[in-house]
Formats: structure tokens, sequence, C-alpha cells
């Protein structure tokens, strides 16, 4: 798609701080974090939300999730924790409409959210 954000990144058109590159997931720094660790996790192939990945393609799903676990390993959360978030639709504060997961963490987070 030639005007979404993520597969422009993806393809390297536009760059990004990327800390894990799998085969079909790119992750990444967020340039406007939540929190002290905030990682997107996107998939290379594009869907437009958790909904259509999941209807799509159910293990690439899967991987999505896996690599996002996989990420805070790598950052250094699973001791104290951390979030993953798969906003999906405008109500839900999805601002980019290609589905990513936010691995949040490095602080604690309320529950529920405010």
């Amino acid at each position: 798609m030639d005007d979404c954000l993520f597969c422009r990144i993806v393809s390297g058109e536009i760059a990004a701080d990327v800390v894990r590159d799998s085969e079909r997931t790119l992750a990444f720094r967020d340039i406007a974090p939540k929190a002290p660790t905030h990682v997107l996790v996107v998939t290379k192939d594009h869907y437009s939300d958790a909904a259509d990945l999941a209807a799509s393609d159910v293990d690439l799903a899967g991987i999505l999730l896996a690599d996002a676990a996989e990420v805070a390993v790598q950052e250094g959360l699973t001791d104290a924790g951390y979030r993953i978030v798969l906003n999906t639709g405008v109500a839900a504060g999805q601002t980019v409409f290609h589905v990513h997961a936010h691995v949040l963490g490095g602080r604690p987070f309320d529950w529920p959210p405010g």
C-alpha cells in the first residue's frame, strides 16, 4: 500500500529505529513513546487491524504475538512485566491502519487504564 506509513517503513522507504527483523514482522521504537520502552511490532504484509489479520491469516496473528513477546525478552521487560496492546478501530485509538502490536514496559501501568 503506497500510502501506508508502516508499509513504507517495512519497505525501507522510511527509516525507523529497528530492534527486531524477522521473516514476517518488523519491530521498531515508537516515535512518540507512552512508556520508557515502547516498541511497535508490525506485520510485513498489510492487514488493516487485528480483526482483519485474525480473519485472514491466523498463523501470522500467532507470529505477531510471539514476536512481540520476543521483543519484550530482548528489551529486558520480562521480570517486571510488560503490556502488549493491539488497538482496533478509531474509537480504540488506532491511528495507523496497518496491524501493529505495542510492546510497553519500564513503568507500572494502572488498571483499568485511565
